[in-house]
């Protein structure tokens, strides 16, 4: 009895692969099991090879895995890419359109099965997919019923008669595997039959921004980070919100400055172009003292680089992005639940120290739709907007004399809003004194420049999560949606009786290093995991902590997440 399976299935762009994959995980996930989905496709709109990856369990799953048990292919070159992944008793579910063979050295069972035929009997040869889940769903031993519901509510507003046609395609396929293929299939574990939703975390993103009270966005259009636009311009309305689809992504930032500065919690979500575009006006919100919130989804760069790619490369710019010193806050989800209270608590760190917050997402978390473990907790997030003075406080303050950026112990000044009585409305990137005015005063500018750095002094604890040993014989250290891969990595050497321990970080910048050092210390070897080539965050950590010799990299950057089982290698490799 299987505990857990992978289904893939593999064809060109345009040919419904990202719906197949999607009603698998959705039902699937209905009926108690953890899904997780990872879909690798190319920067086109049509054509191309392209696949989707469910992996399903009975306890949850954060990241893809090497073995699979199912491929449905729609083409000859998806066996050709994907088939030395199939398990040797696994099973390849081929359209009989294209004649398919089996390479060589490939000791999985091809079920050739007319796909295509079916569907045109059924009225559209696109319906293909859907004859290939009732197929897998045979081949998995799934009751065929259990995905009549959601054919409804894809199929639905297209009448009776499509969902009707659908319905007959799927069960189609699932009584011809029934009949001509001699009882093969798999024993899998039943799901627990709690219905859990599944969501990508760009998705849970936005219902983040939504929750904590954000209510303008302004965005360019850019792979991986378009969903989260998508998704507000559907609920915004609903709750009194604007979306801007922006001429790029210089106007998009300042749009947020403008609407930060008025009082509004705004928001924009991007990709590593687009943030590079954007640098010059990160300086001028850390200026000007303007709290706004940018979501990274990383990709593959540099330059356009490989735009549906998964990649964790804009550590530097993201802590370091812009000419000057310029105070910013860098917090790091690692899983779609982190992306949902992180985004929400984003706004509250950008309203507390009035300065731009990122949300150092990335294509993994953020495209991978993914059960989630436990429900989105609305009770947990609060509202903070900070240092805002009220009337009554300005009202004892003699017009034109409010100091907006006082000079404070803290480093955090008293923000007045625009259209209050008493005070300011002036907001410049150019040297200031403490009410507001220009002024290039040498003795003004240290103290502002002071001032600035000294406010995210005040930000303390919550930088990490620490899981497995105290006293580690291998320590991992990583942040983002390498989180899954490692932790199925310890589980791999707690079996061997290795010690070890992972330091997630919440946070990159500030650096928690009061945090990160004593895990350094504790451990005899440390290895740092981060997807891109130059090991950013393993420097970043030797330029604050230290610790030159006990750090090793674990680095990857052809475009793929990385795998449980790549990383026990390099573990293997670092522990001797």
């Amino acid at each position: 009895m299987l505990q857990e399976f992978a289904w893939k299935v593999g064809g060109q762009q345009g040919e419904g692969i990202e719906s197949s994959g999607d009603i698998l995980a959705t039902v699937l996930a209905r009926q108690g099991y953890y899904v997780h989905g990872y879909r690798v496709f190319s920067s086109r709109i049509k054509g191309g090879h392209t696949n989707y990856r469910v992996r399903v369990s009975t306890r949850p799953i954060r990241t893809p895995n090497e073995d699979l048990q199912i491929l449905v292919a729609f083409d000859q070159e998806s066996i050709d890419l994907n088939a030395t992944e199939v398990v040797p008793d696994g099973v390849i579910v081929a359209d009989s359109h294209f004649n398919p063979k089996l390479p060589d050295g490939i000791r999985a069972r091809l079920l050739d099965i007319p796909l295509t035929q079916i569907a045109q009997d059924n009225g559209n040869q696109l319906m293909r997919n859907v004859v290939a889940i009732g197929a897998s769903a045979y081949v998995l031993g799934l009751k065929v019923s259990a995905f009549h519901d959601l054919i409804r509510e894809r199929w639905g507003r297209k009448g009776e008669e499509v969902v009707r046609q659908n319905i007959k395609a799927l069960e189609d396929g699932y009584n011809y595997a029934k009949e001509h293929l001699d009882g093969i299939h798999f024993d899998v574990v039943e799901g627990d039959g709690v219905a859990r939703p599944v969501l990508m975390g760009n998705d849970a993103v936005a219902l983040g921004a939504l929750a904590a009270g954000c209510r303008f966005m302004a965005a360019y259009p850019i792979t991986p980070a378009s969903d989260v636009m998508e998704y507000l311009v559907k609920v915004f309305p609903k709750f009194g919100g604007v979306v801007i689809q922006a001429e790029d992504e210089i106007a998009s930032v300042t749009s947020l400055i403008g609407a930060g500065f008025a009082g509004a919690r705004a928001m924009t979500a991007t990709a590593g172009p687009g943030f590079s575009l954007m640098q010059e006006a990160i300086g001028l919100a850390a200026a000007a003292e303007i709290p706004i919130v940018i979501v990274d989804v990383q990709r593959a760069g540099p330059s356009t680089g490989m735009p549906t790619k998964v990649e964790q490369s804009d550590v530097m710019a993201m802590i370091f992005g812009t000419h000057g010193d310029a105070p910013r806050i860098v917090l790091a989800p690692a899983t779609v639940e982190d992306c949902f209270y992180d985004t929400a608590e984003a706004f509250n760190l950008a309203d507390r120290y009035q300065c731009p917050v990122i949300v150092a997402s990335d294509l993994m978390v953020g495209l991978s739709p993914q059960t989630l473990v436990e429900p989105l907790d609305l009770s947990k997030i609060r509202i903070d907007r900070g240092a805002i003075v009220t009337e009554e406080e300005l009202a004892a303050v003699p017009a034109g004399t409010f100091q907006r950026y006082a000079v404070t112990e803290s480093g955090i000044s008293p923000r007045s809003l625009p259209g209050m009585k008493n005070g300011q409305y002036l907001a410049t990137g150019v040297e200031h004194a403490p009410t507001g005015k220009v002024t290039e005063n040498p003795e003004n500018r240290v103290r502002q420049m002071d001032k600035r750095a000294r406010k995210l002094q005040g930000l303390k604890g919550g930088g990490t999560r620490y899981f497995g040993a105290e006293q580690p014989e291998l320590l991992f250290v990583s942040f983002g949606s390498t989180f899954g891969a490692i932790t199925e990595t310890m589980e791999m050497l707690e079996k061997e009786g290795v010690r070890a321990g992972f330091l997630l970080l919440k946070r990159l910048w500030p650096l928690p290093v009061e945090e990160i050092a004593p895990r350094l210390e504790a451990a005899r070897k440390v290895l740092v995991v981060e997807q891109n080539a130059t090991g950013q965050l393993r420097q970043l950590i030797q330029m604050k902590i230290g610790y030159h010799g006990k750090l090793e990299s674990a680095l990857k950057y052809n475009g793929l997440p990385f795998l449980p089982r790549e990383l026990y290698v390099r573990s293997t490799e670092v522990m001797g």
